[in-house]
Parts: structure tokens; sequence; C-alpha cells
């Protein structure tokens, strides 16, 4: 990814990224998943085999490639593969605590689930990504057989491999994250916001100390940091 973080700052992005991936859940569920929607609650015949499908939630956007017959291949964090075989068990839908201790411990699988498994309850984009990749977009048939050879156990990353990495890398031949630069660059900007208001605060004291204490020197060190941080 471009404009990476430093790797030694990765472990704490994560953990910062961490509740923002978490689906919420209606209290007193016990952190398992509301029944699912009736199958006819979305009308997969506007859906495309190979379509990118998001799912916009409160705090992320959640991601998918259509392959067909109310199927969708989506990246989850997921700790039970590693766990158990038993695939009846694993194909039950993710609940909360087993996403937590797959991002935890960095373990997933690419899976297939049904449309109303895979967007639980929200509402769906149909390629909304296309616009940013233009004369990128591969064609429908290839997006879908690169999301069905993948089907399986995988390493996870919220910054290096989440959902958005795997269906780019589906759809438009390269993994990226739009919602992973964009919180880098945010941190970015708040760390830099932070280092002129300490280097503000230097200078202030350097001019209290060079000239003595007035109201020249005095002010200007105790408000400028002040709306600066305000600010950040």
């Amino acid at each position: 990814m471009k404009n990476a973080v430093p790797q030694a700052a990765s472990l704490l992005l994560e953990k910062l990224l961490l509740l923002v991936h978490v689906r919420p859940l209606p209290a007193g569920s016990g952190g398992e998943p509301p029944p699912a929607a009736a199958p006819d609650y979305y009308d997969t015949s506007c859906f495309k085999r190979g379509d990118l499908l998001e799912v916009p939630r409160t705090l992320f956007i959640h991601f998918g490639i259509y392959l067909g017959e109310n199927r969708v291949a989506h990246l989850m964090p997921d700790i039970l593969p590693v766990l158990t075989g038993d695939r009846r068990q694993i194909e039950q839908v993710v609940t909360n605590k087993r996403l937590i201790l797959g991002v935890i411990t960095r373990t997933a699988s690419i899976r297939v689930d049904t449309v109303e498994d895979f967007a639980y309850g929200g509402s769906i984009l149909v390629n909304h990504m296309d616009r940013l990749f233009q004369d990128k977009v591969l064609g429908s048939e290839e997006a879908a057989r690169r999301a069905e050879k993948l089907v399986g156990a995988t390493a996870y990353s919220l910054l290096w491999n989440n959902c958005e990495h795997f269906v780019t890398y589906c759809r438009y031949g390269a993994p990226v994250s739009f919602q992973t630069d964009k919180f880098c660059e945010t941190l970015k900007m708040i760390i830099r916001d932070q280092r002129s208001v300490l280097a503000s605060v230097l200078v202030g004291l350097a001019s209290i100390v060079c000239l003595g204490l007035a109201p020249s020197t005095t002010l200007p060190t105790i408000f400028i940091p002040f709306f600066l941080w305000m600010a950040g």
C-alpha cells in the first residue's frame, strides 16, 4: 500500500480499527446474529455474477463479490476455522465473538454466504467503486473466478488484508483499501497537528526565556497552542 504507516505502528492501528469493523448486534442477542432476512428481502435479479457489492455500515463498509444464485464471496475475520474442521459449524453466520477473536489472532476465511447473510439487513450498493478504477475493471467472469479460487482460510489484517483488499483484487486486479488509506491519512494529520502544537509551545517558551514575561510573549504561548489543538 502506498504511503503506508511504518510497520511498527501497524499493531496499534489495527487495535484502533478493531471496533469499527465489528458488526453491531441487537441488545440481548448474546453475541448471536439476528434471524436471517426472508429469502426475498433482496432482489437478486439485479445482481450479475462478478458484481462488487458494498454494504455501508455506521463506521465502515463491508464488501463482497456476487457469484450468482444468491451467493456472495466475502472475507471475514473468523477464529473458528482454526479450532475445528466441522464445515457445518464454520458455515454458520459469523458472530461477533468469532469475528473479534479472528481479528485478534489475524485469522479469517473467504466464505460464501447468501446475500441476506452477507448484507446483514443493510442496503447494498452495486459496483460503486468502478468509477474510481475506470478502465481497470476486469471482466465479470474473471472477477467471480478469482473470488472462487480464493475461498477458504486466509491470513487477516485490518490494515493490509481486509475485505476491501479482497474485492479490489478480484474485480480490479490490485488489492487496495481506501478505508485504510483514509484512516492512515487522518492519523498522520492528527500527528502533524500535535507536532505543530508542541512546536508552538516550545517557541513560545523560548521567547519567554529570551524576552521575559510579557503579554506579547505569554499570551501567544497560551492561546496559539490551544487553538491549534482545538482545530486538530
